[in-house]
């Protein structure tokens, strides 16, 4: 969805870009742990022997779940399908033969929040494996890839401060009119950190708490830019993409994200999802809804928070994915002023 924002404002809406990118929509949307390959999915489009365009069509096989044919139904862009099965050896593979079908004129690798620079021993890493995995295989390419780092610290994994001198030229600051080129994704979309990418080029500043544990995320001047990084500082920097740069499969990743960082993700989901598939249904009760959300706002107030995310709200409030938009239609409804599309505005004084 960034990557959609960000050809838009660079490259203009004449030739949609051509994006590659996981199907790895966490448990909100997927209950299946880890990201979903090729196999996963229904009605996909062979563009090369290895990769494979996900169109409107494509649906996820049960009970998997994918936002990429619905971004495929309401964007312009093509969306073609990182499958990580096969290591970076296989990711390597896929963007040899794209770059070979293509010809593309320009080659951008863009993480939004950073956390694609951490050396991987940071205590506030969480999600290090798709960024080390992507970064790997774009090092091992023979074609120039540009390194772009949009909204630093969004994805509240590492301080900007801890890899700001790494930060090169400014290429763009996002504004208003650069998220208009989402049309209403933004409404939908479960992505946290583009959601404050966006809601932050609008103008929305203070403190953003995400995810289900609850990190604070500032949204300050610095949060709609987008800088150039130097790919090779970067991979010099992670010792995870190092690690993986010839692994041929996803189990030998998460052993080397083992190693390296403490953790894979992926056991965090597979922990997770078990926890939730246990977790006894709830009802959206509207007066129960509302008396939950008061006393959230008013802790979050509390802690300095100014705005949060659906996704927040839905775990904070446990309620399952599968009632998130039900949720987010119910909250929007009765406090429409609160809506600051796609955050919700905090208003609540603290207790």
């Amino acid at each position: 969805m960034a990557s959609a924002m960000l050809d838009a404002a660079l490259y203009g809406p004449e030739e949609p870009a051509v994006v590659l990118t996981y199907a790895w929509d966490r448990l909100l949307i997927d209950p299946l742990p880890g990201p979903r390959g090729a196999d996963n999915f229904t009605g996909l489009i062979s563009t090369t022997s290895a990769v494979k365009v996900v169109p409107a069509e494509a649906r996820p096989l049960a009970p998997a779940g994918s936002t990429l044919p619905r971004l495929a139904a309401e964007l312009p862009h093509t969306f073609a399908l990182i499958d990580p099965h096969h290591g970076v050896e296989g990711v390597t593979r896929q963007l040899e033969e794209l770059l070979s079908y293509l010809s593309p004129t320009s080659i951008d690798l863009l993480d939004v929040g950073g956390d694609i620079l951490a050396r991987g021993d940071e205590p506030t890493l969480k999600s290090p494996l798709a960024d080390a995995l992507t970064l790997a295989a774009c090092c091992r390419v023979n074609a120039p890839v540009r390194l772009l780092v949009a909204g630093p610290g969004l994805d509240g994994e590492l301080p900007p401060d801890d890899f700001r001198p790494m930060l090169g030229g400014l290429v763009h600051t996002f504004t208003a009119a650069d998220v208009s080129a989402l049309g209403t994704v933004l409404d939908w979309h479960p992505s946290e950190a583009t959601g404050m990418l966006a809601a932050a080029a609008r103008g929305a500043r203070g403190t953003c708490e995400i995810r289900d544990v609850g990190l604070p995320v500032p949204l300050t001047d610095e949060s709609p830019t987008v800088h150039e990084v130097d790919l090779d500082d970067a991979v010099t920097r992670n010792q995870l993409a190092r690690a993986l740069m010839t692994t041929e499969t996803l189990d030998e990743a998460e052993a080397h994200s083992r190693d390296i960082c403490g953790y894979s993700e992926i056991d965090y989901e597979r922990n997770k999802a078990a926890r939730l598939k246990a977790q006894p249904p709830t009802d959206l009760n509207p007066d129960t809804v509302l008396a939950q959300l008061a006393a959230f706002e008013a802790e979050a107030a509390g802690r300095g928070v100014t705005h949060t995310t659906f996704r927040r709200l839905t775990e904070a409030l446990n309620y399952s994915g599968t009632q998130r938009e039900s949720l987010r239609e119910l909250l929007i409804s009765s406090r429409p002023e609160q809506y600051e599309t796609p955050l919700w505005r905090i208003t609540a004084k603290p207790e």
